[in-house]
């Protein structure tokens, strides 16, 4: 009998198109007969799934389920798809183990810690993790610039705590420019990092653990056309190379790859997972944990799972069969 999958999408926050875009890439890739793949478009309380005829139907949160011409159909997995929240920040994942649902993500705990900037930074801190310093900001804390620029220099980065794509992030250069990035970033998250600037190459390093295996994906560099890899740069074709895998020292890859499996066993990580890091010297430097990565056709992940000799539905396959059986 064929598995009734919730392909959940959409969100609220400034990635939803991604997020979407994302979902109709896996909604191809998935086996059709295997599955019966619903997709969700989440948006705020409305939940709904669009038929082939343009029906919409909500989904019944009672218990996870559509009636459909007349007969109800429960839904028996969610695949999240959802960059930010509340697919990201572990929200979706709370209602869906109070309904004992399973998903394809990292759980509601795992969300929470990876999203939360500076959770993730001092939960993977823990296992030696290299990191830039930061210091962390709240609305209504007063902020003196001549200090931050004494402590860190000039460029610094200023992000939303709990934000991705780089929406809200802001390469300083200027001691003027420091207060208006703080206040852009709290338009995106109400806890702000200012962060030193870790010159180096900018790195992307998929990961999963599923059915006792450890599959760690080939490296793949960011190079920038813009002086950082901001949205523009990733989303837009012709404005970033993607090189996989990384033409680095074996020596770094290596250290990458341990890296990579200790934050995501630190962080207590399920299903695939993209780690960020800087390389200065042959030292990677942690940026942050990508709990629920893009599948887009321009995104990192499927890349990496190209060359790795897989395709995106035999990755979600494996998701699938191991996050069940947990």
């Amino acid at each position: 009998m064929k598995l009734n999958i919730a392909l959940v999408a959409g969100g609220n926050s400034s990635e939803r198109n991604i997020s979407l875009n994302s979902a109709a890439q896996v909604e191809q890739a998935l086996d059709s007969s295997k599955y019966n793949v619903y997709k969700i478009d989440l948006h705020g309380r409305d939940w709904s799934y669009t038929a082939p005829d343009g029906t919409r139907t909500q989904v019944d949160k009672n218990d996870f389920s559509l009636t459909l011409n007349g007969q109800k159909i429960l839904l028996e997995y969610a695949l999240i798809l959802i960059h930010g929240t509340p697919g990201e920040d572990g929200k979706l994942q709370g209602y869906l183990e109070m309904m004992g649902i399973p998903c394809s993500s990292c759980d509601m705990v795992s969300s929470v810690i990876t999203f939360d900037k500076i959770s993730c930074k001092r939960a993977v801190a823990d296992v030696g993790i290299p990191l830039a310093r930061e210091i962390f900001v709240r609305e209504g804390d007063r902020i003196d610039p001549s200090e931050v620029i004494r402590q860190f220099g000039l460029p610094l980065f200023v992000k939303p705590n709990a934000s991705g794509s780089s929406f809200g992030v802001t390469k300083v250069k200027k001691e003027e420019e420091l207060l208006p990035a703080i206040q852009q970033a709290f338009k995106e998250s109400s806890e702000v990092l200012i962060e030193e600037f870790i010159e180096g190459r900018e790195v992307g390093c998929g990961v999963m653990i599923a059915g006792g295996k450890e599959y760690v994906f080939p490296v793949t560099e960011l190079v920038s056309k813009h002086d950082f890899f901001d949205y523009e740069a990733k989303y837009t074709e012709g404005l970033a190379d993607e090189i996989t895998p990384a033409d680095l020292k074996p020596e770094v890859t290596k250290w990458l790859n341990e890296m990579t499996l200790k934050a995501y066993k630190a962080c207590r990580c399920r299903g695939v997972v993209r780690i960020d890091f800087i390389v200065r010297g042959d030292t990677p430097y942690m940026i942050e944990i990508n709990s629920i990565p893009g599948m887009s056709a321009g995104s990192i992940i499927p890349k990496q799972v190209k060359t790795m000799g897989m395709t995106i539905g035999q990755l979600f396959d494996i998701i699938i069969e191991d996050t069940r059986a947990k």
